[in-house]
């Protein structure tokens, strides 16, 4: 079957077959006239309010329950219920669940725990569906959607504390390592939901209890606050002898890549995933707390900003209007012409003085078009970046290694007007700075920010000189370095299969035979036969595979911001491993659409259905109301949401993730210029939110002396934002600087000392202890002789024909052997 979403969809065509045509000199467009013809009518015909959206952990909790399911599945809520319902009279009588005191509720509940523990998987079945049903909130007796939320929250934690999560632990095991299930869908030539029904009733039990409890409210009484701190720690630390959940969760995605398990629903591994590892680690308002608490406890000043608050109080600059630059360029005399005419040359002083006025005036409102070279740039990008992720998809690419980790920064009171603090990485150089700037460099490195990463970095050069004298590192056991700790081994292959994940989920990624399948968990077993059923699957996939981006972003986002946090060299490996996985061409190739459509939903072409979500389908709406009879007009007009959350908030996250691979670090950089980022990159500045068009000014920002004084010149008016919005670092050159023929391989030193310098962290702190040179020696040789040594069962039955082989048979010369020492 073809794949609804029609994957790249949102893709410009270049084939040069223009709508256009007719007689005379009004021929139709042909090559590169017809790509950017095509490009101004689908991107610059669409005007885009200010987005009203504020960035967080994790959309509304209604939404995030919401997504767990896909619309397939809406069947399924009947059959819990009346699983539930079977089972219920059997135990109560002339009663209903929430008719019930406590006490009846936690005894039931045990008893359909007890009777999980059954030898048929069909009855097994059947009682996770109970449990499953009273997770959902039994909405067989509530009135409302609020009603439905409330009692799903109660039940989850009642379920909880009754040792719910353990029992369907042990059964999530069990179906992962069920080789039945796996090679009978490895036989079957298209998989369906139909294949993974045991997994997604686990997994759904699983996500209700974790998002349901990890929700804080002040309404929370003594005892659920005291159950969300044990869960908490139950998951995050190794209980029983066993691994943490999210190591299992891992497993199963790198399980799924390889091709194993094709039936894992992969949608809802991730979202779990991302939930527990959110919990367990915090949320970005809890990694500034660390943060705090971290400097504090290094002796270091606290910080005076919150990045998010900060972003918060900025507006959001006017997107470029291609439809004016079109005519402008068309009325406007060549460059050559202007150099000879005073009064061309005055306006454009005036123009250029007008940029200093930029809180009153729009960014981008006269920004220039794209040039024809700019457009070849985009057109040769894309190939690029096609060729790229081609090698994702069959093995992994290990481009030139990462380079130098973050350096200090400092810190002054900024300008009224400018939001960032400027901050100074180098005060013991003045290169760059005039010479009345010298006197002021006393006072710059009184107020000198040092950041957490400079003290690590330090600390980590001292015990590499002097690991005798300093003794042992004393690591604490948090919850971030058990996961590392755990993840460490087998972290590319993490990484690797994530990217994949994400590659398959891209709108921009075409349907290839080799790629991994990603909607299992979403197709019916009978493909639909009318154009609705159509339209609706087709909403569904695209509603798949945006869920599968926002978790996939937020989840590396985190991960990326804790490993920093709790030492920087954890940061860099994850990073190294993210950047060899083509993780960059990857984010771009993702960008390199139209992002517009992509986050206001609802104008998007036809590919891509009309709306990102059908709110009549939404969890907890079609519990309570009855399924309206849905039309192509209904599908077609959608909800009346200004924008889609997930996507905008997906597109974020990605920016986010980019600019920490490439801070700081030279040939990460010169890869965003080799794939010819910036003119993707400024298509995304049209959205018209602030958080978004920060991280893609940073991004611009970082390339600017590569691109060269004259890219400078024709891009003022971002030149003029990236003044306004990004933080200053007074000795950074990238207003003036000029490195145009600097090439990837100019920064391979700074790449090799870098992953020197994380090959000998993981070393020193996580290899055992006798692999080190500094471990002691027994030189006692009755000692050595009696140790007792664990030897395989298999050795003592080869042991003869070992020492007739190795020892007998071999000629020992000694004359050689006392040579050599």
């Amino acid at each position: 079957m073809e794949d609804p979403a029609a994957p790249g969809a949102g893709s410009v065509s270049t084939n040069g077959n223009g709508n256009g045509g007719g007689k005379g000199k009004q021929t139709a467009p042909k090559g590169r006239e017809a790509f950017r013809s095509q490009r101004r009518e689908s991107e610059g015909s669409v005007d885009c309010p200010t987005l009203e959206f504020e960035y967080g952990d994790a959309d509304g909790h209604a939404a995030e329950l919401s997504e767990l399911y896909s619309y397939t599945e809406n069947l399924e809520f009947t059959t819990n219920r009346r699983c539930f319902e079977e089972d219920f009279k059997t135990q109560v009588q002339g009663r209903e669940w929430l008719e019930l005191e406590e006490d009846a509720q936690k005894a039931y509940v045990m008893g359909l725990l007890d009777r999980l523990e059954v030898v048929s998987r069909e009855r097994r079945l059947k009682v996770a569906r109970a449990v499953l049903y009273l997770a959902q909130g039994t909405f067989g007796e509530c009135d409302s959607e609020v009603d439905v939320l409330h009692w799903s929250r109660y039940n989850c934690f009642l379920l909880y504390q009754m040792g719910t999560f353990s029992a369907f632990l042990e059964l999530l095991h069990m179906e992962i390592d069920n080789s039945q299930a796996c090679s009978s869908a490895l036989r079957k030539p298209a998989i369906s939901i139909a294949d993974s029904t045991e997994l997604r009733v686990l997994l759904s039990v699983m996500y209700l209890l974790v998002e349901n409890i990890r929700l804080e409210r002040e309404t929370d009484s003594c005892r659920w606050r005291t159950a969300r701190e044990t869960f908490r720690t139950e998951l995050s630390f190794s209980m029983h002898n066993e691994e943490p959940f999210a190591l299992l969760l891992f497993s199963m995605v790198t399980k799924f890549c390889s091709g194993l398990a094709p039936h894992f629903p992969i949608k809802k591994v991730l979202l779990l995933l991302w939930k527990v590892v959110m919990f367990t680690l915090g949320g970005f308002e809890h990694l500034q707390v660390l943060k705090v608490q971290k400097r504090a406890e290094l002796g270091l000043p606290p910080l005076a900003e919150d990045s998010i608050q900060v972003v918060k109080s900025m507006r959001a600059a006017s997107p470029p209007s291609y439809t004016l630059d079109l005519g402008e360029s068309q009325l406007a005399p060549p460059p050559s012409k202007l150099r000879g005419r005073r009064g061309s040359r005055r306006q454009l002083l005036t123009k250029q003085d007008s940029l200093d006025i930029y809180n009153e005036r729009d960014l981008f409102k006269t920004e220039e078009p794209a040039t024809e070279e700019e457009e070849e740039s985009a057109g040769d990008g894309e190939r690029t970046l096609d060729g790229e992720l081609d090698l994702l998809e069959q093995d992994p690419l290990v481009p030139p290694p990462p380079s130098q980790a973050p350096l200090s920064a400092e810190r002054v009171s900024f300008p009224k007007g400018l939001p960032w603090a400027p901050k100074v990485r180098d005060t013991d150089t003045l290169v760059g700075l005039p010479r009345p700037i010298h006197e002021s460099v006393k006072t710059l490195k009184q107020h000198k920010y040092i950041s957490i990463a400079d003290v690590q970095i330090k600390n980590e050069e001292d015990l590499e000189k002097c690991p005798m004298s300093l003794g042992e590192e004393v690591v604490p056991e948090t919850p971030c370095e058990i996961l590392y700790q755990g993840m460490l081994y087998s972290l590319p292959q993490y990484m690797i299969a994530l990217l994949k994940i994400l590659l398959a989920a891209a709108p921009t990624s075409k349907a290839k035979t080799d790629s991994i399948n990603i909607l299992a968990d979403v197709l019916p077993e009978e493909m639909p036969i009318t154009v609705l059923q159509s339209m609706k699957l087709g909403i569904d996939v695209n509603r798949h595979k945006e869920i599968i981006v926002k978790s996939i972003s937020a989840l590396l986002l985190l991960l990326l911001k804790h490993f920093k946090l709790n030492h920087i060299y954890q940061f860099e490996y994850v990073s190294q491993h993210l950047v060899f996985a083509n993780c960059i061409p990857l984010i771009l190739k993702f960008f390199n659409q139209n992002i517009l459509s992509y986050i206001t939903a609802k104008n998007r072409p036809v590919p891509f259905s009309a709306s990102c979500s059908i709110s009549a389908l939404d969890y907890p709406c079609c519990t309570i109301q009855d399924l309206p009879e849905l039309t192509t007009e209904s599908l077609e007009a959608g909800d009346n949401n200004q924008f889609c959350w997930r996507n905008l908030f997906s597109c974020i996250n990605l920016l986010r993730l980019l600019n920490k691979l490439t801070k700081w670090k030279h040939s990460r950089t010169m890869m965003l210029v080799v794939f010819k980022s910036a003119p993707i990159l400024k298509r995304a500045l049209k959205v018209k939110q602030a958080m978004l068009q920060l991280y893609v000014l940073k991004l611009l920002k970082i390339q600017t002396k590569y691109l060269g004084r004259q890219w400078r010149k024709s891009n003022m008016k971002t030149m003029s934002a990236i003044y306004q919005k990004v933080r200053h670092r007074m000795n950074d050159d990238w207003a003036y600087g000029n490195d145009v023929d600097a090439r990837p391989w100019d920064f391979q030193a700074e790449e090799c000392t870098l992953r020197a310098n994380i090959e000998a962290f993981n070393s020193r702190r996580y290899d055992k202890p006798q692999d080190s040179e500094f471990s002691p020696v027994d030189n006692c040789l009755q000692s050595v002789l009696g140790q007792r040594l664990d030897l395989p069962e298999d050795f003592h039955y080869s042991y003869e024909l070992w020492l007739e082989r190795e020892v007998f048979s071999q000629p020992i010369c000694w004359e050689e052997l006392l040579q050599n020492h």
